[in-house]
C-alpha cells in the first residue's frame, strides 16, 4: 500500500468534511445592479447542492471597469456586505464573498469579504499584490494585512488572483496553520496554463486544499479563463469547471491535511533563518 493510500484510508474514517461551491460568474462590465441579480440567482441554484461555504470571484460587482470606480465602487463595501449577509442568513451558508471595489477614506481597495452563516463579517482582506498589466496600481490601493480567517474552528486563508504568483505570501498563511487556501480571481484565458499550474503547486508545497473561483466570460479588454478548481493537498484536482458560467462543487476533508503534514513534515523541516 502506498503512502497516499494509507493516508486516504485514515482520513476516510476520521473525516472533517466540508462542502464548498464556487460560483463561476459571467460578470457584467461596470453594472453592479445586474451583477447582484446574477449572483442572487446563482446562489439560489448553488444551494440545491447544500454547500457549507459559497465562493464568489474577484470584483464580481463591477468587473475591471477601473476607470469608473469613482462612480461604481461600493462605499465601505456596505452594499455588498448587506447583500451577502442577507443571503448567508437566509441559506445558513458561509461566504468567501469574492472581492469588491471598496471605497474607503484613502481610496479604493480590492477587498475580499468573509461572512459567516450568521451574517457576521469576520474578515476583510485587501489585495496585497496589484497587477500592473491590468492597471490595478493606477486605480487601487494595496493592502498590507494577511487573509487568515477562522470558520467553525478551522483556520483558512483567502487571497486574490495575482497573489498566487507569490509563494512566500501563501506560505506566510499556511505556516500559521491554514489548512485551505481560497482564491478569488479574474484570471485571463491567455494564461490558463499558469493558473492551473500555480494553483496545483500552491496545494502541493503547502499541503493544503486550494479552492479557486475564477470568473467566466469577457470584458472589453479580456477573455477570462473560467476553470475554477478544487485541488487536494496532494495536488490532485478534485473538480474543475469549464469556460462557461457554472457552479463547481466538491467535498473536502480537512483530516487529509493533518495526515499529510504528519507524514511529510515540511513545516517542521523548514529553515527560514537561512532563506533571506
Amino acid at each position: 500500500m502506498t503512502c497516499k493510500e494509507k493516508i486516504q484510508n485514515i482520513y476516510e474514517v476520521r473525516g472533517l468534511k466540508i462542502k464548498v461551491s464556487c460560483l463561476q460568474m459571467d460578470i457584467a462590465f461596470g453594472d453592479p445592479v445586474r451583477n447582484y441579480q446574477s449572483a442572487e440567482k446563482l446562489i439560489e441554484k448553488a444551494m440545491e447542492k447544500h454547500p457549507d461555504i459559497l465562493v464568489l470571484p474577484e470584483l464580481w460587482t463591477t468587473g475591471y471597469d477601473l476607470t469608473r470606480l469613482d462612480e461604481i465602487a461600493d462605499q465601505h463595501a456596505m452594499q455588498t456586505i448587506t447583500f451577502l449577509q442577507a443571503a448567508a442568513k437566509k441559506h445558513k451558508v458561509h461566504f468567501v464573498g469574492g472581492s469588491v471595489a471598496n471605497r474607503g477614506e484613502k481610496g479604493v481597495s480590492n477587498t475580499l469579504l468573509i461572512i459567516t452563516k450568521e451574517g457576521e463579517v469576520i474578515h476583510q482582506y485587501d489585495k496585497l499584490h496589484l497587477f500592473k498589466l491590468m492597471d490595478e496600481h493606477l486605480f487601487l490601493e494595496a493592502g498590507s494585512k494577511k487573509g487568515l480567517f477562522q470558520v467553525e474552528d478551522h483556520l483558512f486563508a483567502g487571497v486574490i488572483c495575482y497573489d498566487i504568483r507569490f509563494p512566500e505570501w501563501i506560505r506566510a498563511h499556511t505556516s500559521e496553520g491554514a489548512v485551505a487556501l481560497f482564491v478569488v480571481a479574474e484570471w485571463p484565458a491567455a494564461r490558463l496554463q499558469h493558473w492551473r499550474t500555480l494553483l496545483i503547486a500552491r496545494a502541493i508545497e503547502n499541503q493544503c486544499y486550494v479552492i479557486a473561483c475564477n470568473r467566466s466570460g469577457s470584458d472589453p479588454n479580456n477573455q477570462f479563463a473560467g476553470h475554477s478548481l478544487i485541488i487536494d493537498p496532494w495536488g490532485e484536482i478534485i473538480a474543475e469547471a469549464g469556460e462557461q458560467e457554472d457552479i463547481l462543487s466538491a467535498e473536502i476533508n480537512l483530516e487529509l491535511v493533518k495526515e499529510i503534514r504528519k507524514q511529510i513534515p515540511i513545516f517542521e523541516d523548514r529553515k527560514p533563518n537561512s532563506y533571506y
